[in-house]
C-alpha cells in the first residue's frame, strides 16, 4: 500500500472525526440541552402557581426538557425577580411575573434590579379580573353592604392580599379610594396562603384573581360580591361588576407573562415565544384559562415589554396617592 494512499486514509479518518466532534458539539449547544427553571414569585396554591405549573408542563412537552417550577415567594415577586435578573442569560432561568413586576417600580424605594433594563421580555400569558369575595358566613351580601359597613366603622374592616403591591392589594386600594372608605390591609405571601383565613372569616374580605376565587366560590367556601373588570366574566356571569354595583368607573385587571434575564440571545427568546404562542393556542390550555375567567394574552416580546412600561406609569399615581411604600 503506497504512502500516499495511507495518508489519504488517515486524512479521511481525521476529517470524519472532526465532523463527528463538531456535530456532537452542536448537539450539546442546541437549546435546550438541560432542565429549565421557571421561577414563580408566589407560594403554591395561588393562580400564579397553578397556571405556572400548567405552563411549565406545556413548555416541557414542546422543548423536550423538564421545566421545573421554583416558588420564591415574598416581597411581591421581588425575591423571584432578583434571582432571575442575576441569572445567566442562557434561557435556563425564566420568570413568571405578575402585574406586581410593574407596580414594584413605584412601590419600593430601592429595587435591587431595574424592572425593564434587567430583563428580556418573552411574551404575555394571560390577563384576568379579580373578584371581591367574603366568607360564606359574612353578613355582607353585596358591594353596597361592604361600603356601608366600612363607612360606619372606619378602619375596622380587614382585607387580605397576596402581598403588598399585588393586584389583589391594588384592587382593594382602588376600591377604598373610589368608595372613600378606610380598611386594614393584611398581606400574605400569596393567595394560597391568604385563602384559608378568608374562608374561615379571620379577615373580612379579599380581591383574589378569578382563577383562585372561582373554585372556592363554586365549592361554597366563599361568597362572590363583584368582578373588578368593566365587563362581567364568562366564568361567573351571575356576579355583577363592582362598577355596576355602586362604583361607576371602577376597573382593575391583573396579568402574567414570561421574562428572562437581560441580554438573552434573540434566537432563544424567539424560540421561547414561539412555544409560548403554541401553548396559548392549545385548546386544552386555552379552555382551562377561560373556564377560570382568564383570557389568553398572546403576542410578541415587544408587545409584552410595552405593556410593562405602560403599567409602570399607570400604577405610579395610585401608589403615590395611597402613600404605599416599602423600604
Amino acid at each position: 500500500m503506497s504512502r500516499i494512499f495511507i495518508s489519504l486514509i488517515l486524512q479521511s479518518l481525521l476529517l470524519g472525526g472532526s465532523i463527528s466532534t463538531l456535530h456532537a458539539a452542536n448537539q450539546e449547544g442546541a437549546y435546550p440541552s438541560k432542565p429549565i427553571h421557571l421561577v414563580v414569585g408566589f407560594s403554591p396554591g395561588g393562580s400564579a402557581d397553578t397556571v405556572g405549573r400548567a405552563l411549565a408542563d406545556g413548555l416541557s412537552t414542546r422543548l423536550g426538557q423538564p421545566v421545573i417550577v421554583e416558588n420564591k415567594a415574598g416581597a411581591n415577586g421581588n425575591i423571584a425577580a432578583e434571582i432571575v435578573a442575576r441569572a445567566a442569560p442562557d434561557g435556563y432561568t425564566i420568570y413568571f411575573p405578575s402585574i406586581g413586576h410593574a407596580v414594584n417600580a413605584s412601590l419600593y424605594k430601592k429595587l435591587p434590579y431595574d424592572p425593564v433594563k434587567d430583563f428580556t421580555a418573552i411574551g404575555g400569558v394571560f390577563s384576568a379580573p379579580n373578584m371581591l369575595v367574603v366568607p360564606m358566613n359574612s353578613p355582607y351580601k353585596s358591594v353596597a353592604d361592604v361600603i356601608s359597613a366600612a363607612k360606619a366603622n372606619p378602619g375596622k374592616l380587614t382585607f387580605a392580599s397576596s402581598g403588598s403591591g399585588t393586584s389583589v392589594h391594588l384592587s382593594a386600594e382602588l376600591f377604598e379610594k373610589m368608595a372613600k372608605i378606610e380598611m386594614i390591609h393584611v398581606p400574605y405571601k400569596g393567595t394560597g396562603s391568604a385563602m384559608p383565613d378568608v374562608i374561615s372569616g379571620q379577615v373580612d374580605m379579599s380581591f383574589p384573581n378569578l382563577p383562585s376565587a372561582v373554585p372556592q366560590v363554586k365549592a361554597g367556601n366563599l361568597r362572590a360580591l363583584g368582578i373588578t373588570t368593566a365587563k362581567r366574566s364568562a366564568a361567573a356571569p351571575g356576579v355583577p361588576t363592582i362598577a355596576e354595583s355602586g362604583l361607576p368607573g371602577y376597573e382593575m385587571a391583573t396579568w402574567y407573562g414570561l421574562l428572562a434575564p437581560a441580554n438573552l440571545p434573540i434566537d432563544i427568546r424567539n424560540r421561547l415565544n414561539k412555544e409560548l404562542q403554541s401553548i396559548l393556542a392549545d385548546p386544552k390550555f386555552k379552555d382551562k384559562l377561560i373556564a377560570q375567567g382568564a383570557d389568553p394574552m398572546p403576542g410578541t416580546p415587544e408587545q409584552f415589554s410595552g405593556l410593562i412600561k405602560s403599567e409602570i406609569e399607570r400604577w405610579q399615581k395610585l401608589i403615590l396617592q395611597s402613600k404605599i411604600t416599602i423600604e
